[in-house]
């Protein structure tokens, strides 16, 4: 006899094409110890044979027309989901055998969260130095977060699904390609009391392979301008993960450096400032830098630091230019709209 019971966890993914790494992320949530889990794939209008793939293994196959983006994707598959957490998962992830156990864990063990998220693992699927060290980075900051935070990441992360939709899910509006719609649900959550949770003991590999174009595409205009035109219309500046005091000192004391360095040439004695400004940076990172050391070596960790002070100058960049956007979208009175309701199709 069919059990029609509805599983506890649902698993939605959003892909558009990328069916290579759609298979290694199908093929690892087959090899979950957890079992109590359906999956929904959201196909956004894909050119690539993703239906075939997706019923092989048995689990739910859904189409929309698009591409729309993510948040319409994964707003789509929680509209049909049973579970009663909603677990997202990118399309080129994949999770550890003990995820979905860990997932469903947290939440039966304390009934107060709301939602958690996970990391990526120390192990990126990518060889290539950028892949390495960006999909390191994510993973240091997130293994150095342990606990209660403001945010949610739909990378590797769950929800309760009632939740999610009396919040009306991911913006699919403002969002409409890849960005910090998830960021943007966790703010509101949190703000409105609801209990956030990093266990960094869930894990994911990540397989995307980064470039220096779509890494700086990526962190200046899907992630730093609308994350800090998201800080500005919330009113608050957001203190975790990646975003602590010490970062933003950071920020400002690479700007520094680099003004003072170049007042040398007409001062040399601003050189000495430009100097201190620097081993302050390097003080201030130095667990980051040891990090690399320990995990990739000395020789790997030299690469990073230019690479890490590139991040702090585009940083700067984008809370200027965020801000920027941010006030001149204020004086054109015609403020976006905010999420809508999702609807089950």
């Amino acid at each position: 006899m069919m059990n029609n019971k509805p599983k506890t966890l649902s698993v939605v993914i959003p892909v558009y094409n990328s069916l290579d790494n759609l298979k290694q992320c199908l093929a690892a949530l087959a090899e979950s110890q957890y079992h109590d889990f359906e999956v929904l794939v959201v196909d956004d209008g894909s050119t690539e044979p993703i239906e075939p793939l997706v019923t092989s293994y048995g689990f739910r196959y859904l189409r929309i027309d698009g591409p729309g983006g993510p948040a319409r994707a994964r707003n789509y598959g929680v509209a049909n989901a049973t579970g009663r957490y909603v677990v997202f998962i990118d399309s080129d992830v994949c999770i550890h055998k003990d995820t979905l156990a860990r997932f469903a864990e947290a939440f039966a063990s304390d009934p107060t969260l709301d939602a958690v998220v996970g990391s990526y693992d120390e192990a990126p699927a990518d060889p290539g130095f950028l892949s390495q060290y960006k999909n390191l980075f994510h993973h240091y900051v997130h293994q150095t977060c342990n606990g209660e935070i403001t945010t949610f990441w739909s990378g590797c992360g769950a929800i309760r699904r009632d939740l999610f939709m009396a919040f009306g899910g991911f913006d699919e509006q403002r969002y409409r390609r890849p960005a910090i719609e998830d960021i943007e649900l966790g703010t509101w959550l949190s703000a409105a009391g609801h209990r956030i949770v990093l266990d960094r003991r869930i894990k994911g590999k990540h397989l995307k392979r980064w470039t220096l174009w779509n890494l700086l595409k990526t962190d200046i205009f899907d992630r730093g301008v609308p994350w800090t035109r998201l800080m500005l219309r919330a009113g608050t500046l957001a203190n975790t993960l990646n975003i602590k005091p010490s970062q933003r000192v950071s920020v400002l004391l690479v700007y520094l450096t680099i003004l003072l360095a170049l007042a040398g040439i007409w001062w040399p004695m601003t050189w000495i400032g430009a100097g201190l400004a620097a081993l302050t940076v390097t003080f201030l990172n130095h667990d980051f830098y040891r990090y690399f050391a320990k995990h990739s070596g000395i020789w790997f960790m030299i690469r990073v630091i230019p690479m890490h002070w590139l991040y702090f100058i585009y940083c700067g960049f984008c809370v200027v230019w965020g801000a920027l956007l941010h006030y001149l979208e204020q004086a054109s009175n015609s403020p976006p709209s905010s999420a809508r309701p999702l609807k089950a199709g």
